[in-house]
């Protein structure tokens, strides 16, 4: 069979995708207006333009492209371009996002590197526990404490029903470590009969002129404090199962929400429920520092020191040895015990009586 020759005229050359020279340059975006990001819905989110101001501005945003994998999260400052009339069908393009003065992170478990942002720009994170129904897991209470310190926010421990149980042990755990607490209940109003929460003016005070991020097991009443705080909320509410003592899933994404009726801004972010608390991200050497009662007398152990329960001559084993009754040894061996086992599960060490690893239980 002869063989085919080709010609210059038989070959079609199509300009490819990348036939034009593809420059770093990007637009400055003079126009743009600065918002706070309040919701995410399946890569939409929420924004508001002068939040609290006089010319407060819904918009619904999308992310542009040039800000390729950077994630945005309840609580950033960003800008944005394009409509921002907010009118009902407009859409506008977040084009930058702003620097964080605080970031909250976490991960599936203390090995994975991938880490979560949840939310940015907090000052406080708020651990909602309920103190029984279902019952309370200090160690939770722990990573989140550890992963607030890591990210140089504040804490308050909000510990709810407490018209079932007894909060007083929980609060000598973390009050002496610089940890707020406070305690909410059910109860009835007096005058109007109808079902009310004892202690929400208290814990509305301490939130006061702050950006809060409340994170907590599912069923603990995480929801049912946001929905008081804000009443036009309607945060779904679910129930604590029977048999497993767990509570089932109602917010299914973070949403930053503005409380009314204080003396200054204030913002609380509802996240969903977690049942894991990685801590994968925080550098082994800061977990000591959000045990501040641990931390102090660590200063006393010789150079080179683990912590750990293998360890030498540690001063930490020495300072629950020396406790002045059998319940302030009891405290202080929990607390050297949750201490232990986040660095124990953060260092990758093996450790058989560590079994509830990231869950916190």
């Amino acid at each position: 069979m002869p063989t085919r020759r080709y010609d210059e005229r038989d070959v079609r050359i199509r300009p490819g995708r990348g036939s034009r020279p593809r420059t770093k340059l990007r637009p400055e975006h003079a126009d743009a207006r600065t918002a706070m990001v309040v919701a995410v819905d399946r890569g939409r989110y929420t924004v508001l333009v002068d939040p609290g101001g006089p010319d407060e501005t819904r918009i619904l945003a999308m992310k542009a492209r040039e800000l390729g994998r950077d994630r945005v999260v309840p609580g950033d400052r960003v800008d944005v371009v394009g409509d921002t009339s907010g009118a009902e069908g407009s859409l506008a393009r977040i084009v930058r996002i702003g620097e964080r003065r605080t970031v909250l992170r976490r991960t599936a478990d203390d090995t994975d590197p991938v880490e979560r942002v949840i939310v940015a720009n907090a000052d406080r994170l708020v651990v909602v526990t309920a103190l029984a129904d279902p019952e309370p897991r200090t160690r939770m209470i722990d990573r989140c404490v550890a992963a607030a310190y890591d990210a140089g926010m504040e804490v308050l421990l909000a510990l709810t029903k407490g018209d079932l149980a007894d909060p007083a042990e929980l609060i000598a755990m973390y009050a002496p470590i610089g940890v707020d607490v406070v305690v909410t209940s059910r109860g009835t109003d007096p005058v109007t009969g109808e079902r009310t929460i004892v202690g929400l003016e208290k814990l509305r005070d301490v939130l006061t002129g702050d950006v809060s991020v409340l994170v907590g097991h599912s069923g603990v009443g995480k929801s049912t404090l946001v929905n008081a705080l804000v009443p036009d909320a309607r945060r779904a509410v679910g129930v604590v199962n029977d048999v497993t003592g767990r509570g089932r899933h109602t917010s299914s994404s973070a949403i930053a929400l503005e409380v009314h009726g204080t003396d200054a801004p204030t913002w609380v972010i509802d996240t969903p429920g977690v049942r894991s608390f990685g801590l994968a991200h925080v550098d082994p050497s800061h977990l000591l520092g959000a045990f501040g009662d641990l931390d102090e007398v660590a200063r006393e152990c010789p150079r080179g020191c683990t912590h750990l329960a293998d360890s030498p001559d540690c001063t930490l084993d020495e300072w629950v040895a020396d406790a002045p009754d059998d319940v302030v040894r009891a405290a202080r061996a929990a607390r050297l015990d949750s201490f232990r086992r986040l660095l124990v599960s953060r260092l990758g060490v093996e450790d058989e009586s560590d079994g509830d690893g990231a869950r916190g239980r």
